[in-house]
């Protein structure tokens, strides 16, 4: 069984991280040339990580699947960046963000990382500033904010609906620049497929180049995985077709223990679907809940066009059942709350599964020109997509999957439990608790690959100094190569008749139907009797076409689709064990009176961290504790 330490230090909790960087061991600048770090992914966590750790000394290999680092779905963000500098002057602060994360995350996640994260936030727009990302202005020419789900303050820095793009572009530039003078080696359209350990340490990687098949490794003193979340599970969401768990799995699969991999975020404002034959829904940014006003016909069935009905026949029922907050409710909360009233048939659009999101009463009270200023974007590329005006008829919106917060389980300095191998940004777990508030993913990745790895690896580090690592030739790299080669001659070879994409999806509208919005304990149990089921058939029914020694995209696929039903089987077994409702796991069995979210803090109130033991069906289940010192516990409470 794992031992595992959070390694959070001593202290008061606003003293922890500086108590942190003063007792940290250092690499000096002479010495850090002689470590090499690999980077794996390269969005704003894993850009900005490898530009860093290359800016400092160190050797830097990135890797990344993409034709080019910018095409990292970090740059699909759209609506904001929170940090807080208060320049609103509206009550925020270090400690207001750091409840506000806190409360959001349904108490449910570590107060140590959490209060660091907003301490950071502060250097992330500065640094971001420095680095050429047009934020928006007000008239002044100082940067501007908005308000964002789950806080009463407007702390969010945006760049119109496209502040990811941005973001990333920035940290790409660094990446370049490092690239350019030799510090960081680029690999692109590779995969890592398998992470290799040498007595109990990571010692590199094992990818495949997705445009020849050949399979290498790679050694390093350390390995970062900034791979992302893995929201793709349901095959429906609104994460780009290619993201994946594999990076992470694989990790999990030596060693790493993965935590609360049932907390998965349904973003409550995004396109509904239009038929069956989807593969991908579109995000609009929760930032339109700020002029938007999310409502449905008070009468079940109403077929009436918006403009038809009355103001008296609306709900608008955010605002009803959470005046405080109204529009800006939490995600779980506001995607809960929309799917309760469409299951009543309160449903819009051609096929009922949608809410109006109406910008009727900003455009009158700012004027059309103000809100295309602020949206107008979003607002042709939903009209693209719709083929709707926004300007003219609601937009409609609906939940879907988005972020994920479980993930791999990483201590207070972003190492996992396989020492040498840290996680960053969506990689890990660490930061968000059962729930994520609204532009807190762009601060995470970049407050860990900018501002906390660069010190935390160092502490690492500095021990291996002048010790030789195992390079390529030692016979575990070669045996992690040859597992590979049997697993992807493997897909190859079984001669079935489904492709990879149907059992995506047939996996998919089981862990939707049974792990996704709401749970109870006889549809989990059911979806865990489903599910290695269909992983049988899979194994025996798989067609993949062409060969291993070319770009095949189906191979490739079939690889993720494999880590996905093993993933699939853990969140179940995650949401099945955890009997209680926190954030974004929803256990119909436990909700207050009004519907809302019933913790058990007596029995619950830990991170369940899952350790791989052979059989996806039989893990191990651990727990870390949650101590709250400074954060009471309390029921949350948006009304």
């Amino acid at each position: 069984m794992v031992a595992f330490d959070a390694k959070i230090p001593a202290g008061p909790l606003a003293d922890k991280w500086d108590t942190y960087k003063a007792n940290a061991k250092l690499v000096n600048p002479n010495n850090k040339r002689k470590f090499k770090v690999i980077v794996v992914g390269t969005g704003l966590a894993g850009a900005s990580a490898a530009a860093t750790l290359a800016e400092l000394g160190y050797q830097v290999d990135a890797f990344t699947f993409h034709d080019s680092p910018r095409r990292a779905h970090s740059i699909a963000a759209q609506g904001g960046i929170n940090a807080a500098k208060n320049y609103q002057g509206d009550g925020d602060s270090v400690n207001r963000l750091f409840m506000d994360t806190i409360k959001g995350g349904d108490f449910r996640s570590r107060e140590a990382n959490v209060h660091r994260l907003a301490q950071v936030s502060v250097n992330i727009i500065d640094q971001m500033v420095a680095q050429g990302v047009p934020f928006a202005r007000e008239y002044g020419g100082l940067l501007d904010n908005r308000s964002f789900g789950g806080a009463q303050v407007s702390r969010t820095f945006y760049a119109r609906g496209q502040t990811g793009q941005q973001l990333l572009l920035g940290a790409y530039q660094q990446l370049a620049r490092q690239i350019g003078l030799g510090g960081v080696r680029l690999f692109n359209r590779t995969e890592l497929i398998d992470v290799v350990t040498v007595d109990g340490r990571c010692a590199g990687i094992v990818v495949r180049d997705l445009l020849t098949g050949e399979i290498q490794s790679h050694a390093a003193h350390a390995v970062v995985l900034a791979t992302g979340g893995y929201g793709n599970v349901f095959f429906l969401s609104t994460n780009a077709m290619n993201c994946n768990v594999t990076a992470t799995w694989r990790a999990h699969r030596r060693g790493a223990l993965f935590a609360n991999p049932c907390y998965t975020q349904i973003h409550p404002t995004c396109i509904p679907q239009s038929d069956e034959f989807q593969s991908k829904l579109t995000l609009m940014s929760e930032s339109l809940r700020n002029d938007g006003r999310v409502w449905v016909p008070k009468k079940a069935g109403d077929s009436r066009a918006a403009h038809e009905i009355p103001e008296d026949e609306r709900d608008y029922y955010l605002e009803r059942l959470y005046p405080s907050y109204g529009n800006l409710a939490p995600r779980d909360i506001s995607s809960r709350a929309a799917k309760r009233l469409v299951d009543k048939g309160h449903g819009v659009g051609p096929l009922k599964n949608g809410v109006n999101l109406d910008f009727s009463a900003a455009i009158a009270r700012l004027g059309r020109d103000v809100v295309e200023e602020r949206y107008g974007n979003l607002f042709e590329m939903y009209e693209r997509i719709a083929g709707e005006d926004p300007y003219k008829t609601p937009m409609r919106i609906y939940p879907a999957t988005h972020y994920t917060m479980g993930g791999v389980w990483v201590d207070y300095e972003l190492q996992t439990t396989i020492p040498g191998l840290y996680a960053t940004g969506e990689a890990n777990f660490s930061d968000h608790g059962a729930n994520r508030l609204g532009a807190s993913a762009l601060m995470q990745g970049l407050a860990d690959g900018y501002f906390v790895l660069p010190y935390t690896i160092s502490n690492g580090l500095a021990p291996l100094l002048n010790k030789s690592i195992p390079t390529t030739d030692h016979p575990a790299f070669k045996e992690a190569e040859n597992e590979a080669k049997a697993r992807f001659s493997g897909y190859l070879s079984t001669k079935g008749k489904r492709s990879p994409d149907w059992f995506h999806r047939e996996l998919g509208k089981i862990i939707w139907d049974y792990c996704g919005m709401e749970r109870t304990k006889e549809g989990l149990q059911k979806a865990l009797a489903d599910l290695p089921a269909l992983y049988q058939e899979f194994k025996s029914d798989l067609r993949v076409t062409g060969d291993g020694e070319s770009t095949n995209q189906t191979l490739e696929k079939a690889g993720r689709v494999d880590d996905f039903f093993q993933l699939g089987m853990a969140m179940c077994q995650d949401a099945l064990t955890r009997e209680e409702s926190c954030g974004a796991h929803f256990r119909s069995e436990y909700q207050t009176e009004d519907g809302e979210a019933q913790r058990n803090d007596d029995d619950f109130c830990h991170v369940a961290a899952w350790e791989w033991t052979g059989d996806a069906m039989k893990p191990n289940r651990l727990t870390e504790e949650l101590v709250f010192e400074n954060a009471h516990l309390a029921t949350r409470s948006y009304k």
